[in-house]
């Protein structure tokens, strides 16, 4: 299926759903199906893991509507199927207060799992924003991200990019502490 013809985002709504996309391995895998369609031996391949593990990991993706097959061809009289993603974007449902944020949990993840000696940038700053303010650096932030999106070239290697605008938590004050 070209790229253009998947929809814009796969909202999680199960929890099936969500099971299969909290697991950091099935997250991977999605990585992997991200640009191009592959083959279960071709995701074991990228992923690390052994065939039988890999096509258990898709079958669940599948099975929770996250990945599809896409095409199907014969080799040696075995159908070989190629997986890719149901959509260009997930969209999880919002954690709730204290509750895990997958995504970043799996970014983080990625992140130390990333090559020490590779090239990366991580940041992290403290702003004080208008209501105003915090939306229009998020919209700014997806622009940037959507204008990027268009230029990636699936020959290129793979580039993560994970950003989270949020309001902490503010701290509890002691009765009788200043303001």
């Amino acid at each position: 299926m070209p790229a253009d013809d998947l929809p814009e985002t796969f909202h999680v709504a199960t929890d099936e759903q969500l099971r299969a996309v909290s697991n950091l391995t099935r997250h991977r895998i999605m990585a992997v199906l991200r640009f191009e369609p592959a083959t279960i031996t071709q995701i074991a391949e990228r992923v690390g893991l052994a065939k039988g593990s890999s096509s258990y990991h898709v079958r669940l993706l599948e099975r929770a509507g996250l990945v599809k097959v896409v095409r199907t061809r014969k080799v040696r009289g075995v159908t070989e199927r190629y997986y890719a993603m149901a959509a260009r974007s997930i969209e999880l449902p919002d954690p709730g207060e204290g509750g895990p944020d997958v995504l970043m949990r799996h970014a983080v993840a990625d992140l130390e799992a990333a090559p020490a000696d590779g090239e990366r940038h991580v940041r992290i700053a403290h702003l004080r924003l208008t209501e105003e303010q915090f939306a229009e650096l998020g919209a700014r932030l997806q622009a940037l991200v959507d204008e990027y999106r268009e230029l990636s070239d699936p020959s290129l290697p793979d580039v993560s990019l994970v950003f989270a605008l949020f309001r902490p938590a503010q701290p509890k004050r002691a009765e009788g502490d200043a303001k």
